[in-house]
């Protein structure tokens, strides 16, 4: 740790001293509400604790001291809050996304930034989400499905090889690059274990191979944002320097934001004085006339037999009619959805049910991109309720004996999962790999 001090007391200066000041107290905590399935008043409301916001993101909050195990709680496992370090935001706000956007998040895993993303699009547009290791994609997958978003699409493919294969599909690209992390030292000892010079100077070459890769996915006129969560000049300010300096094609531009510091005029940094552990953010203009590519609207009808079981569970299709079935899977594709060869996706939008013994089943995906009023059979339930702690042990839990059939689970109006009732009873149906223990 001693060569990284050195190289910190030379990058702050007179700094230093309020730096090691702030290095040794506790790290900052924070969530960022989901907007697909929550407004930020309702959480407050409901969350039980203060809520004080961040300067980073209009919907990102910093989480008390005293709060513990908040993984565990509902409003959690529906989706209404995404646990995140505070600063980490600040990448996707700079990125600017607008309802109808394409987006590509290039090193999406765990997910913070790609479901920040999907809740800016509103269910618009496109989101594709990749990850390169495969565990992490499937971190990833269970992040975007948890909070909701139909529109996204998640992959597990090298950048380079998915750029190709997407070139110029994109208005917008994210590379929230692998790094040495050292703004995460505080609340991760292994990063600091793993820190050398010479790892700096590593993740500072792979880290301009990625965006020579994540440029050709970007169309003329759109924008990519860089970010890392380390304070190196190699991996931040150099390698966007260098990047400029082989792309002539591509310009820094004001991100538009007020939060953190700046750095080479545009770029923004972000220490722990500034209310974070620390991040660097460069946004960037591909110059060009800009212009989406068309998407080819799927015209081919789905079974009548789909469509029946697909009204059955939902009110007027909300994820559209882009079906598909491939092997025992249902799946409902993003209407802007296009494959590209070769490319290993997980999955695309939602998964509506199996094909079960010649007939369907519904599956979680669709129930918990969905909203309350999109769903046929509805019970819900207050957060501190005893039948939501039961529903996510697995336990099967009364319901009104009117309710039959397949019926979504809601937190506090907000879906969680789903199970299928009978006789007053409702036969549990809610992931075994998400279930809490007692």
């Amino acid at each position: 740790m001693e060569d990284f001090l050195v190289r910190m007391k030379s990058l702050l200066g007179g700094e230093y001293d309020s730096f090691l000041k702030y290095y040794e107290a506790d790290h900052f905590r924070g969530l960022r509400v989901n907007t697909l399935k929550c407004t930020p008043e309702r959480l407050k409301d409901i969350i039980g604790f203060e809520l004080k916001p961040t300067p980073f993101c209009p919907n990102g909050f910093y989480i008390p001291g005293e709060v513990r195990s908040l993984g565990n709680s509902p409003l959690h496992h529906c989706g209404a809050f995404y646990i995140q370090e505070p600063s980490a935001t600040s990448a996707a706000e700079m990125l600017g996304v607008e309802e109808g956007d394409f987006v590509l998040d290039l090193c999406a895993a765990p997910g913070g930034k790609s479901t920040q993303i999907g809740a800016m699009l509103n269910g618009t547009g496109l989101l594709w989400s990749n990850e390169i290791v495969r565990n992490r994609a499937n971190i990833l997958l269970s992040n975007i499905e948890r909070m909701g978003i139909s529109n996204a699409v998640v992959s597990n493919a090298h950048p380079e090889q998915l750029c190709e294969r997407l070139a110029g599909r994109f208005d917008k690209v994210l590379v929230d690059a692998p790094c040495s992390g050292e703004g995460m030292f505080r609340k991760n000892g292994e990063a600091q274990t793993e820190w050398s010079v010479e790892h700096v100077r590593s993740c500072a070459e792979r880290q301009l191979h990625i965006l020579d890769s994540a440029k050709k996915a970007l169309r003329p006129g759109g924008v990519l944002v860089y970010s890392t969560c380390t304070f190196s000049r190699e991996e931040n300010e150099g390698v966007i320097s260098r990047f400029l300096d082989k792309n002539p094609d591509f310009v820094l531009e004001d991100p538009g934001v007020s939060f953190g510091r700046p750095t080479m005029e545009h770029a923004r940094r972000i220490f722990p004085m500034d209310g974070g552990e620390g991040h660097f953010a460069a946004r960037l203009r591909k110059k060009g006339e800009s212009g989406r590519i068309s998407v080819p609207v799927n015209t081919s009808k789905a079974d009548s037999a789909i469509l029946d079981f697909y009204d059955s569970l939902f009110v007027n299709r909300p994820f559209g009619e882009n079906i598909t079935v491939l092997k025992d899977k249902i799946i409902i594709l993003p209407k802007n959805y296009q494959p590209a060869d070769g490319v290993p996706v997980l999955r695309a939008g939602v998964i509506l049910g199996e094909i079960v013994k010649r007939r369907f089943e519904p599956h979680h995906s669709a129930f918990a991109a969905a909203g309350k009023s999109d769903c046929v059979n509805a019970v819900d339930f207050e957060a501190d309720s005893a039948q939501i702690k039961a529903y996510l042990h697995g336990e099967e839990i009364d319901v009104p004996s009117d309710v039959k059939g397949y019926c979504t689970v809601c937190v506090d109006g907000m879906t969680v999962g789903f199970g299928k009732a009978s006789n007053g009873r409702l036969k549990n149906k809610y992931p075994k790999g998400l279930r809490t223990l007692k």
